[in-house]
């Protein structure tokens, strides 16, 4: 039956302030973070809560479901830090990882680059690495070190190896109704930009690179965007400009922060 046009938009109206929320312009449940939004990017020592921004980005491994409880207590979407593309040797998982797939060193200490090509091995513990994320109830996810095919990784990896991987890791998060961040990888932007929800950048004013990003900006998705070495005096014109979520933080990530 055909309703009348002052109804169905009434309908239209209720059944969108329904649906949305602050963060998301779709109807559906998994959470898109909008450009500009503050964060905080704790990845050592212990969760400082109270830091008042609406988003936090912490190890999936070292913290509890309920530090990720407290800060939903407090009103924040919490993002699950992974490293997707290089074997960390202390992780509890680290004894699953053949040696086939470790490769040389990606200069942090006891990490080494993983082969991205061998899917059949790497997909179920990266899903299992997932399944974790959503049960301790993580938002999104932050995967790592998704741009191997630039560095000496000790395998032959190209291009297309790494948008295979990272649309990989990509549709994992989405099955199991996270968010996902395409972490750094800067050349790929044009063609992974509709596989990820967000970005996830480091240093692109001091490399200059921070043009790079608008793809996400453009498609109404955040860039959470940080550097280490720059003054906020150096960048954060820039960053609000372009609509980048900046701020500066030291090298380990602990609490402290100076954000744009």
């Amino acid at each position: 039956m055909k309703r009348p046009p002052v109804l169905l938009a009434g309908l239209l109206l209720l059944v969108t302030a329904c649906s949305a929320t602050p963060d998301s312009p779709s109807g559906d449940s998994r959470w898109r973070p909008r450009p500009g939004i503050a964060w905080q990017w704790q990845l050592t020592g212990r969760v400082d809560t109270s830091v008042d921004v609406p988003v936090y980005d912490i190890d999936g491994f070292d913290q509890s479901k309920a530090v990720v409880s407290a800060l939903h207590g407090k009103g924040r979407k919490v993002i699950c830090y992974l490293s997707t593309g290089a074997w960390e040797d202390w992780r509890p998982d680290a004894d699953r990882f053949p040696r086939s797939v470790i490769g040389r060193g990606n200069g942090w200490e006891g990490e080494r680059w993983l082969d991205i090509r061998a899917t059949d091995v790497l997909e179920p513990l990266m899903a299992d690495r997932l399944d974790m994320c959503r049960e301790k109830g993580f938002d999104a996810v932050e995967p790592d070190n998704m741009d191997g095919y630039r560095n000496r990784t000790g395998f032959a990896l190209t291009a297309a190896d790494q948008l295979r991987y990272n649309r990989l890791i990509a549709r994992l998060a989405h099955e199991r109704g996270m968010s996902v961040g395409l972490k750094n990888d800067l050349d790929q932007i044009p063609q992974l930009v509709g596989d990820f929800d967000f970005a996830v950048n480091e240093q692109c004013a001091q490399y200059d690179e921070c043009g790079d990003m608008k793809p996400f900006v453009k498609a109404g998705k955040a860039v959470f965007h940080v550097e280490y070495e720059l003054p906020v005096s150096r960048f954060c014109a820039e960053s609000r400009r372009l609509q980048l979520s900046s701020m500066r933080k030291k090298y380990e990530l602990g609490v402290w922060r100076e954000a744009c």
